[in-house]
């Protein structure tokens, strides 16, 4: 697995994460056996928040493997918070007391990573930067970051903040590409053209934040998975022929897709299929061409202008 460096941080993680939010419905043997195949392949990255499961796919992931210092000290761990049913909280308090359960739930002493959910439009940065600093001095939360935030709603906590934001997490796959279409369509008139997030991308890399990519298989919100899905022949054509070609599956190249762009964009996989997540992770050995991904964007049903 190949190794990346998380933001402006000294946090180095290997490039493709593992997404726990489907652990709640795991066994301990089964949550056990998904954990550490992750970290077999060099998968370190675990991603949780405060609402997967309601809270219990963090505590799987510490019951299945007996959380202890050594066990701790081979993993980064990470957790989101924001989101309360029926609307988003961004509140000091929320944010103190969603870590502090999380911190109980994961049976550890700190966070590697706290990161913001959806943005709350509520926000009151001023006591973000009042909860940072608290969790910071206090040793629970090492580094923070935001998820689906634009550039103009992190330069707003960014005012207020002593720490860098080192992670935006954003919804990327090969059939959902917002981020990269504006940037081929500059001053033209269509859909494509139209710029969804101010620039997200340029801004990350920029600024050094490193974009985490959820739901590097599904395309449209949550409507399903395109990889072997009949209703997209062209682009699972040439994911078929590209993984015969380098020797992986066609979720390894859908994947290697992603990982072939220069911002180091970080996949978070979410199977809890320990043959599944081995296969994908072989995306990491995987070197698109320039040719090659352009033909999988075309293959997306993306035109060039």
């Amino acid at each position: 697995m190949n190794i990346i460096k998380l933001g402006t941080s000294n946090l180095e993680v290997g490039e493709i994460s593992l997404g726990c939010m489907r652990m709640s419905g795991l066994s301990k043997q089964e949550a056990r056996n998904v954990i550490d195949n992750a970290l077999e392949h060099g998968v370190n990255l675990f991603d949780h928040a405060d609402i997967y499961g309601g809270g219990k796919s963090e505590e799987v992931f510490a019951d299945a493997i007996n959380m202890n210092a050594d066990v701790r000290e081979k993993m980064v761990l990470q957790s989101k918070c924001g989101i309360q049913k029926g609307f988003f909280d961004f509140s000091k308090e929320h944010i103190i007391r969603s870590v502090e359960g999380s911190l109980q739930r994961l049976n550890t002493d700190y966070l590697d990573i706290l990161l913001l959910h959806r943005p709350d439009t509520l926000v009151e940065p001023e006591q973000v930067a009042e909860a940072f600093a608290e969790l910071k001095d206090s040793g629970k939360v090492k580094y923070f970051g935001v998820s689906n935030q634009n550039p103009m709603q992190i330069e707003l906590l960014k005012k207020y903040l002593d720490q860098d934001l080192i992670i935006n997490q954003l919804q990327l796959s090969l059939m959902h590409t917002p981020m990269i279409d504006a940037g081929f369509n500059v001053n033209m008139v269509h859909d494509k053209a139209v710029d969804y997030d101010n620039s997200i991308l340029d801004y990350s890399r920029l600024n050094d934040m490193t974009i985490q990519a959820w739901s590097p298989f599904q395309y449209g919100m949550f409507k399903g998975v395109f990889v072997g899905n009949e209703q997209f022949p062209e682009v699972n054509a040439k994911l078929d022929e590209l993984a015969d070609k380098k020797g992986v599956t066609a979720s390894a190249i859908a994947i290697a897709w992603i990982l072939r762009h220069p911002a180091k964009i970080q996949p978070i996989v979410g199977t809890m299929n320990p043959k599944r997540l081995a296969d994908i992770s072989k995306a990491s050995d995987v070197k698109l061409t320039r040719e090659e991904w352009y033909e999988l964007y075309r293959a997306a049903g993306n035109s060039l202008p």
